[in-house]
């Protein structure tokens, strides 16, 4: 949303807007509380640790904020520009929800304050009898003291009051908001200057008698730490229920030290976003850390222990020219704090509901221009749930918890963008290393650890919770993240140290290379054929690895490109329904077979090329295409096996199971030729899905008759043992040729299919005899395909009875198997293609579901471990 209205510079812009909203509640009515407990020394390591932790996001944040225009939503839009849209949600809404509750601190404190101000204003009155153990000149000394501090009760009631009256403000809109917030800057910078001035002139002569002035002796006496029990109120008290360390401590003094996002969050009215930014937060960051630690030495020497534990406004108490200007300071910039608060958190969430990641926040979109309603009365109602608890120093870790993730995260996303140094990484704030904002992030983390284990589980849970239920139900969104590049650097590496060496057996997977095209139309809109899909999935383990789905369009490209990108990003989207790993492309060529020429030649990248090439079979050829399926099926076999692919065969894909059709009975292998173990892989990758587990693998050898079948059979077992394969063998003995020939001429009839066998023999003839004819009449040698064929009529009949008592054999052995594995017979050489559809049609003659697989020049399978 653009912000009409004047620009600020980096002084009213940034530099204000932070400084007002780092100095807060805690300074006032816990600081002087904390340099009692902590003693000066750990409390100067306290700021110091903290402010460390700030500033190196305050690099972080400037180098980020400077690589580009900055939209609504601060650090969300920063982190989700980033880190992506899961991480970005998660802590932009952990981010919301920790300005939300600030918002409550703040009002908690004006009350507080008010309170004891005012005690003749509580409509209840608690007096609590502390029994103070302190150190005085080295000596322990005890004594009795009776301390009034406002009711709980008080602070819920007025809290829930003013929460609803600031709600009625921000309604308002920012306008009127941004009318009255430099009114709220001079009573802090007057408060300080007036508390400053107190402590140097201190002690007066109506001061409490633990208020020394600028003592050495102060100064000796406060410098270690005293941690006691205190109760609930912060109230020392030996029997109380809350014990206080220095990690306890810096969950309580953290959120004074917080609010470096609120010159991000004006990015829209700045006049210069580059150099603004950077100069504005850094500088608040430093003056005010400089400030906590000049005032950690001040208090410390300002009064005894017993005072800095036990007066909680200390601050008025010291003020010159008296109390009541803190007490005035301190209400209104707390009251300004949490009406920033209430005004940013509701932007915050409109900002990540505009985005339209989240479904379930859409109730929360504002138009352009428009006032968040909807999120200011849900931020309402969290502050005032808040509000109910009335204890400050419980809300406070809860915050510290929120924003330290939010800090965390910028600065990781900082590393990140450092670490890749994409091109598109050119911030203009140059005083940023990675390893600062690794160090930024890693002080957020071990804060979080020390003020409570308990509460970081929670915070990071909670944050997890959110990504997780972003990536199920958020919509998708490609912001270019820190992500994307680091996977795709990752993978260029991963790829160079593959190197162009061969893969060894026990790191090969397969990579499928899927034809879509299929032999004859689909339905309208329907890119693949369903069921291959289901198939590629078949071919991986658990799931694990690519398929690359490739299709061809007959054409031009100058006149087609469009049409190919359509048609990829339809076969991009079936990819994504049938929730296969994989990748989509189109291939514009003059024909099918130059198209797939092209494909097997470049497709992929180095090791990573594909190495399976998967194929439907033309069932449909004869009453298709007697002449171009065949040629095109044969020229893509011939290309892989030149290329050196495998190659699947699917036949039967119309009724390949899917992922809930589970199958039962046999998966046979009908192994003839050396195949570099292809064949016995595939079927133990079918037995890892749930369709086929339930299945047994049969491993049938083919060997001639006089053949020694059960030594074959043992050397089998053997081979299949070492590669830890369960599978039973068995030894089929088939006739060969030449006994057939010999048969056939003392008489003897084929027992076989001998209908099939002499119906293709027949056809064969005829197209033979039609060849002949038509280059006798032409006056040329006989061609197919503008190739001369030379057909030796013996070998045909020899290819034909092969695949016949192949077929024969298969169907007494395999006819109720749930999938049929027998390897691919290789074109033969000057045959014409549609001789070799006819061995093919007799091969797979009756047989339901078969893959015919061709292994290449490898081995896929190892003995070894």
């Amino acid at each position: 949303v653009t912000e009409a209205g004047p620009k600020f510079g980096t002084m009213m812009g940034v530099f204000v807007p932070c400084l007002q909203n780092i100095l807060g509640i805690i300074y006032y009515i816990r600081f002087t509380w904390i340099v009692g407990m902590a003693g000066i020394w750990q409390s100067l390591v306290l700021v110091s640790f903290c402010g460390a932790c700030t500033f190196l996001t305050g690099l972080s944040l400037s180098a980020i904020a400077t690589n580009g225009a900055m939209k609504g939503g601060g650090p969300y839009y920063l982190i989700g520009r980033a880190l992506g849209p899961e991480v970005g949600v998660s802590i932009g809404l952990c981010f919301f929800l920790g300005n939300a509750v600030a918002g409550s601190m703040y009002v908690l404190g004006a009350v507080e304050t008010f309170l004891d101000a005012i005690p003749s204003a509580g409509l209840f009155q608690e007096s609590v009898t502390v029994v103070n153990n302190t150190l005085l000149n080295g000596t322990a000394t005890a004594g009795t003291a009776t301390i009034s501090t406002p009711s709980l009760h008080d602070l819920q009631v007025y809290g829930v009051i003013v929460t609803i009256l600031l709600c009625f403000i921000v309604f308002g809109g920012v306008k009127i908001i941004n009318k009255v917030a430099p009114a709220f800057l001079i009573p802090v910078l007057f408060s300080l200057l007036c508390i400053y001035l107190g402590v140097f002139i201190a002690p007066r002569h109506n001061a409490p008698k633990g208020i020394t002035g600028l003592s050495l002796t102060s100064l000796r006496d406060n410098w270690g730490s005293e941690y006691q029990r205190t109760n609930n109120a912060g109230v020392p008290d030996p029997n109380g229920s809350i014990y206080w360390d220095f990690n306890a401590l810096v969950g309580l003094f953290f959120p004074a030290v917080t609010g470096i996002m609120a010159g991000s969050n004006r990015s829209a009215s700045l006049k210069d976003t580059q150099r603004s930014i950077p100069i504005g937060t850094l500088c608040a960051t430093l003056t005010t850390t400089a400030m906590y630690l000049f005032s950690v030495l001040l208090f410390g020497a300002l009064s005894t222990r017993e005072e800095l534990l036990t007066d909680r406004l200390l601050t008025a108490t010291v003020a010159w020219p008296a109390p009541v200007v803190i007490y005035i300071g301190i209400i209104l910039s707390t009251l300004g704090a949490a009406l920033q608060s209430l005004t940013g958190a509701p932007r915050l969430l409109a900002a990540i509901a505009n985005d339209d990641i989240l479904p379930v926040l859409n109730y929360f979109k504002v138009s352009e221009g428009a006032e968040p309603h909807a999120a200011t009365l849900f931020t309402a109602l969290i502050c005032i749930g808040c509000v109910i608890i009335g204890n400050l120093d419980l809300i406070t870790p809860t915050i510290t918890m929120f924003f330290l993730l939010c800090y965390a995260g910028v600065n990781l996303s900082c590393f990140l963008l450092d670490l890749l140094d994409a091109p598109s990484w050119r911030p203009r704030w140059k005083l940023h290393h990675w390893s600062l904002s690794l160090v930024g992030a890693l002080l957020c983390v071990v804060i979080m650890f020390l003020i409570s284990w308990s509460f970081t589980v929670i915070s990071l849970a909670l944050a997890s919770l959110i990504y997780y239920y972003v990536s199920l139900k958020g919509k998708a969104g490609d912001w270019g993240d820190g992500f994307k590049s680091a996977y795709f650097q990752l993978a260029l590496r991963s790829l160079r140290s593959l190197g162009a060496n061969q893969v060894h057996p026990k790191n090969w997977y397969p990579i499928p290379l899927i034809l879509c095209r299929p032999w004859g139309k689909l339905p309208e809109n329907v890119p693949c054929h369903p069921k291959l899909a289901d198939f590629a999935n078949c071919m991986k383990k658990k799931g694990r690895g690519m398929s690359i789905f490739v299709s061809t369009i007959d054409g031009d490209y100058h006149e087609l490109a469009e049409d190919a990108k359509t048609a990829c990003h339809q076969l991009e989207a079936y990819i994504e329904y049938k929730r296969c790993e994989g990748v989509a492309e189109i291939i514009v060529a003059p024909s099918m077979s130059e198209g797939f020429r092209s494909i097997v030649q470049t497709m992929g990248l180095g090791n990573l090329k594909p190495n399976i090439v998967v194929v439907r079979y033309p069932e449909i050829w004869r009453r298709e295409n007697l002449t171009e399926i065949p040629s095109t099926f044969v020229s893509i076999i011939n290309d892989c096996i030149i290329a050196n692919k495998a190659v699947v065969i699917v036949k039967g894909l119309d009724e390949w199971p899917n992922e809930f059709q589970r199958q039962y009975g046999t998966i046979d292998l009908y192994w003839i030729v050396r195949d570099g173990g292809l064949m016995l892989l595939l079927s133990q990758l079918l037995l890892t899905k749930a369709t086929f587990e339930s299945c047994k693998i049969q491993v049938f050898c083919i060997a001639e008759e006089d053949t020694d079948a059960e030594e074959l059979k043992t050397d089998v077992k053997k081979f299949l043992y070492d590669l830890r394969m369960h599978a039973e063998v068995i030894v089929v003995t088939m006739k060969s040729w030449e006994s057939h020939v010999e048969s056939s001429s003392s008489g003897a009839q084929p027992d076989d299919s001998q209908e099939a066998y002499t119906s293709a023999q027949r056809r064969i003839s005829t197209y033979l005899s039609e060849m002949k004819e038509t280059a006798q009449r032409e006056g040329r040698p006989q061609m197919v395909d503008g190739k001369q064929v030379v057909v030796n009529e013996q070998k045909v009949d020899k290819f034909l009875y092969t695949m016949l008592k192949l077929n024969s054999t298969i169907l007494r052995y395999s006819r109720m198997a749930a999938v049929v594995l027998v390897s691919l017979p290789p074109p033969p050489l000057n045959h014409p293609a549609y001789f070799y559809m006819e061995y093919m049609d007799l091969l797979v003659e009756n047989v339901p579901r078969m893959l015919i697989v061709r292994g290449y020049r490898r081995d896929v399978v190892t003995f070894f471990t």
